[in-house]
């Protein structure tokens, strides 16, 4: 695969449900190792947009019949290639898996599959085993391993799905609000995970509202408004008190304290 094809590509994007517009006639390009953050106020889009990536969603079809979404170059993947390459770590996505009482090395093992479950036909070998073990490891959760995963904590269970997404060595990580319901200490030891796989060479797209959340890092921002591109472009430059004010629509004083930014309503 080509490292100047985009890692994602929107071309017009629009999409309906229910009569209403959840994104529209959205085009973005981000690039294979652009660690990016996608920031806006809630019913942004930024949501949506993390469902149109999963497959989740479709958007409406050109009448050229041209794509609309493209991923790595392009658009048509089945699941589980998609996530050799892509991993996903979600709030939904950890609701789901509560719902199936699976052991964390389970659910990191569903990973090789695509599935939520391991089934009487997943053939699970020594491999595989010594992969997702090696994962939990990554994220300091080994010791989880034989947990059921609704017995977790919230950051716990945030770590078992990156060791999910991670066991295929994937190119990037797309992040739905992944500090969502943690704790000052969990989410600072989350966020130091991020910046280790950053580091490491996976692309983060961190999906947020929340401007402390994005990791030095990250050095580019695309902003979402009422399903629309806002404004696109290096963090420094976006991430400043005018332009995050009428993002939000509401005035706001911007601080920085080592490589993180941190926002606050005046």
């Amino acid at each position: 695969m080509d490292a100047h094809t985009p890692l994602l590509a929107l071309d017009r994007a629009t999409v309906l449900r229910d009569d209403r517009t959840l994104v529209d006639d959205l085009s973005l390009s981000i690039a294979q190792g652009q660690h990016t953050a996608i920031l806006g106020p809630n019913g942004s889009g930024k949501s949506t947009l993390v469902k149109l990536i999963e497959r989740r969603l479709y958007p409406l079809v050109h009448d050229d019949g041209s794509p609309v979404l493209r991923v790595f170059g392009r658009d048509r993947w089945s699941v589980a290639e998609l996530r050799s390459l892509l991993g996903v770590v979600s709030s939904d996505l950890r609701r789901e898996f509560e719902a199936t009482h699976e052991t964390a090395l389970n659910t990191v093992l569903s990973g090789f599959f695509a599935s939520m479950t391991l089934g009487l036909d997943h053939a699970v070998d020594d491999s595989m085993r010594e992969r997702a073990v090696r994962a939990l490891d990554r994220v300091q959760a080994a010791h989880l391993g034989e947990r059921d995963v609704s017995t977790l904590s919230t950051g716990e269970a945030r770590r078992v799905l990156i060791a999910r997404a991670l066991v295929h060595a994937p190119r990037a990580l797309l992040l739905d609000e992944p500090c969502a319901g943690l704790d000052p200490g969990t989410r600072r030891r989350f966020l130091d995970l991020l910046r280790q796989l950053a580091r490491e060479g996976t692309t983060l797209l961190l999906v947020t509202h929340h401007v402390e959340e994005i990791v030095p890092e990250i050095d580019h921002v695309v902003m979402l408004r009422e399903g629309r591109l806002y404004d696109q472009g290096p963090k420094a430059a976006l991430l400043s008190e005018d332009r995050l004010s009428r993002l939000f629509g509401w005035p706001m004083d911007v601080d920085r304290n080592g490589g993180f930014y941190g926002a606050r309503l005046r």
